[in-house]
């Protein structure tokens, strides 16, 4: 069996046990409850059970042709918001959200990104491949990279949440995820609190490219756990398109309801 074949074999092997043998084994030993309502997950790969699944504020999908911004009942794949349409464009070709940051998803996704709730990714990494899939071109995406976190917030929370939602979104689609492309620079204020001009002055120059031959002439996907006014996911794609990148997509889980 050649080298190549035996790689297979143990990738094959170790995603069977990943995905299927070992969230089994765990079943049997820690039977599931639901994240929400602490009943019975009735959904055998999913932290949240079926009832609780159809309430959640999923994202219309309808919304800016290019931000996802909700702008009303509308539901024509070609209108801008006003922020698009104008001088405030951000630098990604076209952002995608799963759901509303508001209700059980917030409550959700501060548990994930604080209370190291981590197996929730695989649920949250599952909505966001599906928002990807009807507001992105999947098919023409070469990389994907998570939004770095600052050292600061590595060291506090000991892990960078969006690192796995990325993993498993590039996993489903089969594309090749790296972390170790963007980096965060410079010192900027907390964006909480701040204006959405504010938070777009306050970004800039702000990521750094680290591998810049790894992103040159590729469309790349930057993926985000929660997205608000879109102004660093915006600067982070600006920071790639800079560095060669051909087109750059964002993917958040959630976004901010004004």
């Amino acid at each position: 069996m050649g080298e190549n074949a035996i790689g297979r074999f143990i990738g094959g092997a170790w995603t069977l046990v990943r995905d299927r043998l070992a969230p089994a084994a765990f079943d049997l030993v820690w039977p599931r409850k639901c994240e929400i309502c602490g009943g019975e997950a009735d959904n055998p790969d999913s932290s949240i059970c079926m009832s609780c699944m159809m309430r959640m504020p999923f994202a219309n999908m309808h919304g800016c042709a290019i931000c996802g911004r909700d702008i009303g009942e509308q539901r024509h794949d070609n209108l801008l918001c006003s922020d698009c349409a104008g001088a405030a464009r951000p630098h990604f070709d076209r952002a995608a959200f799963a759901l509303r940051f508001e209700g059980d998803a917030r409550r959700l996704l501060l548990d994930y990104k604080f209370n190291r709730k981590i197996w929730l990714a695989r649920d949250f990494a599952r909505m966001m491949a599906a928002a990807a899939q009807r507001r992105l071109p999947v098919e023409a995406i070469d990389l994907v990279c998570p939004m770095p976190v600052t050292l600061l917030h590595r060291l506090d929370r000991g892990y960078n949440q969006c690192w796995y939602l990325a993993d498993l979104v590039a996993h489903s689609f089969g594309i090749e995820c790296r972390g170790d492309i963007v980096r965060r620079a410079g010192r900027p204020r907390r964006q909480a609190g701040l204006s959405e001009k504010e938070r777009r002055q306050n970004v800039v120059g702000t990521f750094a490219i680290r591998k810049k031959r790894a992103v040159v002439g590729r469309n790349i996907l930057i993926v985000d756990d929660v997205m608000t006014t879109g102004a660093t996911m915006s600067e982070c794609a600006r920071a790639l398109k800079l560095a060669g990148a051909r087109r750059v997509y964002a993917l958040a889980l959630a976004k901010a309801v004004k």
